[in-house]
């Protein structure tokens, strides 16, 4: 058990018969009434993120998580394969499980959430940061800068399509957010 006073980033909770982790926390203390906590909650079984707020000081049960390190392999009509690193035991999520499956890379090291108590994956989560290739890009015109987002859609080596700023160009390597699936920087060989 622990109480709203233990909440921080990334803690798994048991909620409404449902597995969750806390994206996002903020304790409140209003000039009048009781304090509470005001959560941003992701479930790791269906995905969907909720707004919920507790009054302080509730107990919430904690829910036994356990991370280990995997390796994406390949994907095909079973779904996706991944390879444990220490062990070289292979296994097979859905794309359901999985949280930017357009961002994955042959080879990219992931960790897969496995709820303790029965030994089921939840979640596969990558790292927070890839460095993906343009592999096509219109060029940027030079002076194009009128509207205040420069940004103009890229292809990356995986095939998904991410918005970049005007300078990138085909053959450059960016780093792309994978939370939010979004450019970050231009990543210098």
């Amino acid at each position: 058990m622990a109480t709203t006073s233990d909440f921080k980033n990334g803690l798994c909770i048991e909620f409404n018969n449902d597995i969750y982790a806390i994206v996002q926390f903020q304790h409140v203390k209003p000039g009048k009434g009781p304090a509470f906590v005001r959560t941003k909650l992701k479930s790791l079984t269906t995905g969907k993120v909720l707004d919920n707020t507790f009054t302080s000081g509730v107990k919430v049960n904690v829910a036994r998580v356990e991370r280990r390190p995997y390796q994406f392999l390949y994907r095909d009509d079973m779904g996706y394969h991944f390879m444990h690193r220490d062990n070289f035991e292979q296994m097979t999520l859905e794309e359901s499980l999985i949280d930017a499956p357009e961002l994955l890379l042959e080879g990219q090291p992931v960790e897969i959430v496995y709820h303790a108590d029965n030994d089921t994956p939840l979640a596969c989560d990558l790292p927070p940061f890839v460095v993906m290739e343009v592999t096509y890009t219109e060029p940027g015109v030079r002076g194009d800068t009128s509207s205040s987002s420069s940004l103009k859609p890229a292809t990356i080596q995986t095939g998904a399509t991410i918005n970049v700023p005007l300078f990138i160009n085909q053959g450059d390597k960016i780093k792309v957010d994978t939370r939010t699936k979004t450019y970050s920087e231009r990543v210098k060989d």
